[in-house]
């Protein structure tokens, strides 16, 4: 909850319509700003905050509904008079909040990788793993269809075989 909450403290004016139009002046040009040096490397900075502000006082009179960052960037990519706030809004939707499917991945190599299992071959690990990561995929093949599949092949291979 921690990443979220700064991710929250930089980008949580911009996350709905209502709250963006909730903001008086002096509030917004300090979220501006503060996304301005949260966006900045060394003297590189994506956006300009004083921009960005003039932009959202804009937007915040023209949008009328309660809009989620996604429709917002929708309503903004109709209007290209916006190139700070469309790509703040960019920048919004990329940035992963958490790392949740990462470490479901590493918890479950984790699970099969024991010390036992040291000389498993990559290949095989790899299978194994996303095996338990999509193990809701693997509950609804039907087994006996594969296993009449896998019948039918060796025994031809064994018919072959056996008449050489």
């Amino acid at each position: 909850f921690l990443q979220y909450q700064g991710y929250e403290k930089v980008f949580g004016f911009l996350f709905t319509s209502d709250r963006l139009r909730s903001l008086n002046d002096t509030s917004l040009m300090d979220d501006c700003v503060n996304l301005e040096d949260a966006l900045k490397n060394d003297e590189h900075k994506d956006i300009d905050g004083k921009e960005l502000f003039g932009e959202l006082l804009f937007i915040q009179d023209l949008i009328v509904d309660s809009m989620g960052p996604l429709d917002i960037l929708k309503f903004l990519k109709e209007l290209p008079f916006y190139p700070n706030a469309t790509v703040v809004y960019k920048i919004l939707l990329i940035i992963h909040v958490t790392v949740a499917s990462a470490e479901t991945s590493f918890s479950k190599l984790k699970l099969l990788k024991s010390y036992l299992r040291s000389t498993m071959t990559q290949e095989r690990l790899n299978g194994l793993t996303i095996i338990a990561i999509e193990n809701n995929v693997l509950d609804n093949i039907i087994y006996e269809d594969i296993i009449e599949d896998f019948i039918s092949r060796n025994s031809f291979r064994i018919m072959f075989f056996s008449r050489t």
